[in-house]
């Protein structure tokens, strides 16, 4: 429990450093960024393109427009995320399923390393904003019986493209983990692969696996925004950051709502997925980092 208190102090303190930073590059950063060659390497600190932390923070429950009855700012952005949520939580499962059966079947076969594995490589430098058309437009001729592809789909699909992979390679190197020693035990022992896999291969992969799926969760959450962006799927965090992004020169602070929510999306995603590592603390002996 002290532990955790204490990673949770770090983490606020964190939050509070990064306020700190952005109030003090305010103060003291010019006003019109400072560009190289056309190239802006330091952003500009005027009130439109930097608002104070209290400002952004004082908006929140301020009410989203000007129409009777509109909800405040915060409720919004919560509804936002919450639908993002869902979506990122099915990718990542998705995700951790299709990269842990990939590696797998390459721990299983050599042959199916050498072919593979180059691929899953390869597979990350294709950028999902090209890749979200295409998945929007395969995913919209998906018709079976009353089953109709929903927009939010493609976006699953396309956000465990990222989380996929960290998955494949992290399991394949604890899969292969095990010193040969214990390896030739099992074998003196008459075990086969299932049962050498079952009680050899996967709990000495566990300090591999579980920084890998936090690192999917993280990507799950990245792709999920990206992809909302990219098909124009309404109802997401990352299509709210593209409609406020409109209001940038009348309500400065408003545009900085929903990437704030993005980022507590993203910590929620992380602590939910570190919930995975509790009954497993037997085997987290000495974790890996993916």
């Amino acid at each position: 429990m002290r532990r955790r208190l204490a990673d949770l102090g770090l983490g606020v303190a964190a939050l509070l450093g990064v306020a700190a930073t952005w109030e003090l590059y305010k103060l003291l950063g010019p006003e019109q960024g400072w560009s190289v060659r056309e190239v802006r390497v330091l952003p500009r600190t005027t009130d439109l393109a930097m608002p104070h932390v209290w400002e952004m923070l004082g908006r929140l429950p301020e009410p989203l427009t000007g129409a009777p009855g509109a909800v405040p700012l915060w409720v919004a952005v919560l509804q936002a995320s919450g639908f993002s949520l869902a979506v990122a939580l099915v990718s990542w499962v998705l995700g951790v399923v299709v990269g842990f059966c990939f590696a797998v079947g390459m721990q299983r076969f050599a042959l199916v390393e050498a072919a593979v594995l180059p691929l899953v490589v390869l597979s990350q430098t294709v950028p999902l904003i090209a890749l979200a058309p295409l998945v929007k437009g395969w995913g919209g001729r998906v018709e079976i019986g009353g089953f109709a592809w929903q927009g939010w789909m493609s976006v699953a699909v396309i956000a465990s493209y990222l989380a996929f992979f960290p998955v494949a390679v992290g399991a394949l190197r604890g899969l292969q983990s095990p010193d040969s020693i214990h390896r030739e035990l099992m074998r003196a022992y008459g075990a086969g692969w299932w049962s050498t896999l079952v009680r050899l291969r996967l709990p000495a992969s566990v300090p591999y696996v579980l920084p890998a799926i936090r690192l999917a969760g993280a990507n799950a959450v990245v792709g999920t925004i990206v992809a909302e962006v990219s098909t124009g799927l309404p109802g997401g965090v990352g299509r709210m950051i593209l409609e406020f992004a409109n209001f940038a020169s009348s309500d400065p602070a408003k545009p900085w709502a929903p990437l704030l929510g993005a980022v507590l999306l993203g910590l929620l995603v992380a602590g939910l997925v570190s919930l995975v590592g509790l009954p497993l603390g037997r085997y987290r002996r000495a974790e890996v980092t993916a």
